[in-house]
């Protein structure tokens, strides 16, 4: 049952009931951040990367990973962030020896804002194995970097499909640093595009509106398979 606090709005006032998403382990086990009832939204200025993700431990398996931080849309225009309590996921039990089933399938979220594009492409990454999602050193052209331990990736939010130079880019920016890379675009790739990538030995994805990155080139067919 997912966890619902009632919040108000610090800008106008309203109340609104706001339901904390779930999000897969990789055990299986959903896991929510827990709520703190107590305490106070807040209205978020300014967005920054490393506030908008909460560690939660799953209570199953003793996985930690981080999720996305809840928030909350006004239709005031605020944007709301919601006090978490902990970071230990409250709706699972521990039941013996963590178990150990092969990879689950990938649950996307429905893409509405850029913001949105890079959370799936993050989720889509550690759902292959990567840990430690966080926000490249280096920013990319165009789009939002994203690294983990020996990968950096690129997720362009933009309408622009992406073009031979983006991709040189992202390859030569991982050569430097001695990474794989991928690339996630939300428009999709130019033909030239693609045949660079592939020449390159560069992944690439397409995210559709449901969150889901779907494989473009034979590399990343090989990389969703596999996982990292």
């Amino acid at each position: 049952m997912s966890e619902s606090v009632s919040v108000r709005c610090p800008v106008c006032r309203r109340e609104h009931l706001y339901a904390v998403p779930s999000y897969p382990c990789e055990c299986g086990t959903p896991v929510r951040p827990p709520l703190d009832r107590h305490g106070a939204p807040t209205a978020v200025a300014h967005q920054v990367w490393d506030e908008s993700w909460v560690a939660v431990e799953c209570a199953v398996c003793g996985r930690r990973a981080d999720w996305p931080q809840p928030e909350l849309g006004c239709g005031c225009g605020a944007l709301l962030r919601i006090p978490v309590a902990g970071d230990t996921c409250p709706d699972a039990e521990p039941e013996g020896d963590p178990p150990a089933p092969p990879r689950r399938a990938f649950q996307p979220i429905t893409i509405r804002t850029a913001r949105d594009a890079v959370t799936a492409a993050a989720l889509y990454l550690r759902w292959l194995g990567y840990q430690d999602i966080r926000r490249a050193d280096q920013r990319p052209p165009s789009g939002i970097g994203l690294a983990a331990r020996g990968l950096l990736a690129q997720v362009d939010p933009t309408v622009r499909p992406a073009a031979p130079r983006d991709v040189e880019c992202l390859w030569l920016t991982a050569m430097t640093e001695s990474a794989h890379c991928v690339y996630f675009s939300l428009a999709g790739y130019t033909t030239e595009a693609r045949t660079r990538a592939d020449s390159l030995g560069v992944p690439l994805f397409v995210l559709d509106l449901t969150g889901t990155p779907q494989p473009v080139n034979g590399l990343a067919d090989e990389l969703g398979a596999a996982g990292g």
